[in-house]
């Protein structure tokens, strides 16, 4: 009896408990999951804590002290709220100093960009050392803005300078660079152009290099020409870079300084305040009127023009995008549908 009971009984199946993790595999889960989440926003962190300190800091004070009548030596003033934006936008000097801001910005900016485009795409060409080339581009660049401006200037001069020696000498009159308004700001802008083509050419040599080259291979077994290519393949194809190029430029040519401020050291803008730019201006207010208050006014009166510069250039470079991506898509169609017409009538 024993032996059937035994026999017939049967013994249950013996269960295995899970793998429980220990403390230091729980925790070594945790660490994981946090570098995961966490790892992205602390590479990136120590840019905006840099901005926060250097940039959006001193913007917001900035701010706060064009809301006082704040001077250099006494401090804090009285608060005068928007009074020193209104002084800023009826002061005639400040006028002048924008007017002549936006002149030597256009002088400047759309030579520069055609020049170094146009060497861009002349160093992308299969040209002997290249290398050489595109550093001695970049020279320029390297060359103290101080050094550039006290070159320029004495080339400018007007009694002993170079351009003028060469005008008399093959029977032309001398310039004034340093008293007429448009030939000084001629001669600003040749300082710009001079330092910041070969700066913005190899930026747009970078761009044009990532142009896949099977696509010029392709457009010129198709027939078309070194122009074409450059007008249909190269210049869409480096769109996003010639925006950053053309901002940066609009943003350098609005805050521009040292060249004006060196071009005439004596009276830092000219007798008449024929090339005093708006941060020539700015600069003036602050140290020599010892008026902070207006100071702060003006950067952020320029602050908010160049963002808004910034936004139309934004804007409209979206716009040409959009407009060439439907007509590319129209023309598309098109294609598609003449050839399925002709294989329709085969």
């Amino acid at each position: 009896m024993t032996a059937t009971l035994s026999r017939g009984t049967s013994t249950p199946p013996r269960t295995t408990r899970a793998h429980e993790p220990s403390r230091a595999e729980r925790r070594r889960h945790w660490l994981s999951r946090v570098d995961v989440k966490a790892s992205p926003y602390a590479y990136v962190a120590p840019f905006f804590i840099l901005f926060g300190l250097v940039g959006l800091f001193p913007l917001i004070y900035t701010f706060v002290v064009s809301l006082y009548d704040w001077d250099l030596l006494k401090g804090q003033g009285d608060f005068v709220g928007i009074g020193n934006f209104a002084s800023v936008l009826q002061d005639e000097y400040f006028w002048n100093s924008l007017f002549n801001t936006f002149s030597i910005f256009i002088l400047s900016a759309i030579p520069q960009l055609v020049a170094a485009t146009f060497i861009a795409a002349v160093l992308d060409q299969n040209i002997r050392a290249k290398t050489f080339w595109r550093m001695s581009v970049l020279l320029p660049y390297v060359v103290t803005p101080a050094a550039v401006a006290l070159i320029f200037s004495n080339m400018f001069s007007e009694d002993y300078g170079l351009i003028n020696n060469v005008l008399q000498n093959i029977g032309l009159d001398a310039i004034g660079w340093k008293t007429d308004t448009f030939a000084s700001h001629i001669a600003i802008a040749t300082m710009v152009n001079w330092r910041w083509t070969g700066y913005n050419a190899l930026i747009l040599l970078a761009a044009m290099q990532s142009v896949p080259r099977d696509v010029h291979e392709s457009a010129s077994l198709d027939g078309a020409g070194m122009l074409r290519r450059f007008f249909s393949i190269t210049l869409p194809s480096i769109r996003p870079t010639m925006v950053f190029v053309i901002i940066t430029a609009t943003i350098g040519g609005l805050q521009i300084f040292v060249e004006p401020r060196m071009f005439d050291a004596a009276t830092a803008g000219g007798a008449q305040r024929q090339f005093q730019t708006t941060v020539l201006y700015l600069w003036e207010m602050a140290f020599f009127r010892q008026n902070f208050g207006e100071a702060s006014a003006i950067a952020w009166v320029l602050f908010l023009i160049i963002v808004a510069f910034g936004v139309i250039n934004f804007m409209l470079s979206k716009t040409i995008a959009t407009a060439e991506t439907k007509v590319a898509s129209t023309r598309r169609k098109r294609r598609v549908a003449a050839r399925n017409a002709r294989e329709v009538t085969r």
